[in-house]
Formats: structure tokens, sequence, C-alpha cells
């Protein structure tokens, strides 16, 4: 009987100290691999910068922080959003055309289906009322002006008129 528990101790132990250095051997190497990269998914999750150069106006680098902050998530890095679920960014009307329409979506969210090229997206979004008019007209420059869009910026009293104006219709 002690013979054969000695000899299962002696066919688990090795099995067990090479378990044990393989677990430590590969997060050593993990820890190699973060000093010279950063993971994938923190690659995915930038938001791509404007332009560098000093003829960035400010509104883009401040628009980007507020894209990243509550956009991101749903829109994706690229303005793309998710198939059914949420509305590109990229080359579509309601960001390009009447900045009203895109102002109505951001102060006051949407909860019926957007079709674009023959999709419906139908993820209701929340209303962005809480920010102030510079962080609005600042995230909706940016948004008409990344991701391959060109379109005039929105200003800040563009924003505050038609927060008045929705106000009074009420």
């Amino acid at each position: 009987m002690i013979l054969a528990r000695n000899f299962r101790t002696a066919q688990i132990a090795p099995l067990f100290i090479f378990l044990i250095g393989s677990i430590y051997g590969c997060g050593e190497k993990k820890k190699e691999n973060d000093t010279h990269t950063k993971p994938a998914s923190e690659q995915e999750s930038e938001v791509p910068s404007p332009v560098e150069s000093a003829d960035v106006p400010e509104y883009m680098a401040e628009g980007q922080k507020v894209y990243a902050q509550y956009c991101l998530s749903c829109h994706q890095v690229n303005g793309t959003g998710v198939s059914r679920l949420n509305p590109p960014l990229k080359d579509t009307d309601y960001v390009l055309g009447d900045k009203n329409r895109l102002l109505g979506i951001l102060v006051n969210g949407s909860n019926v289906g957007l079709e674009i090229r023959g999709e419906t997206y139908s993820n209701a979004m929340p209303s962005f009322k809480q920010l102030d008019d510079t962080e609005l007209a600042h995230v909706a420059s940016y948004i008409r002006n990344s991701f391959g869009n060109s379109a005039t910026p929105v200003t800040i009293g563009e924003v505050s008129t038609f927060r008045t104006k929705s106000e009074n219709q009420k």
C-alpha cells in the first residue's frame, strides 16, 4: 500500500512541477511583451487623432475627447457603427446634412429606427443634453470632419440657438 502511494506521488509530482513552471513562464513572457507593444484591445480602442498640425482647430482635439468618452463604444473607432444597431457616422446625410438634425439626435437622443443605405439601425441612443454647448459643438464638428467626412463645423452659437428653439417648442 505504501509502495502504491509513493508511486502515485512520484508520477504526479513531475506533472505538477511542469504545470507550475509553464504558468510562471507564460507570465514572464507576457510581461516582456507588454513593455514592447500594447495589447490589441488597447490599440483598437484608441480614437484616431485629427491630423497633427498647428492648423488643426481646437474643436477637433476637444471633440475627439468627447467622442472617445461618449460615442466610441457604439459608433466605433472608425465611425462605422455596429450593423443593425448603431448607425455609421461616415458619409451619412444625418451627419453631413442639416446641422439641426444632428443636434437633435445629440441633444434629445433617438428612439426610432434610422435607415441608411437600405439597412435599419434600431438601437436607442441616449440624450447627451447634459453636455454643455461647447462640448456639443466640438463633438458635432469632430464627427462632421472625421472618418472621411468634410462639412462645416457646428458653432457654439448654433448649439445654443438649437437648444433655445427646442425648449420653446415644448
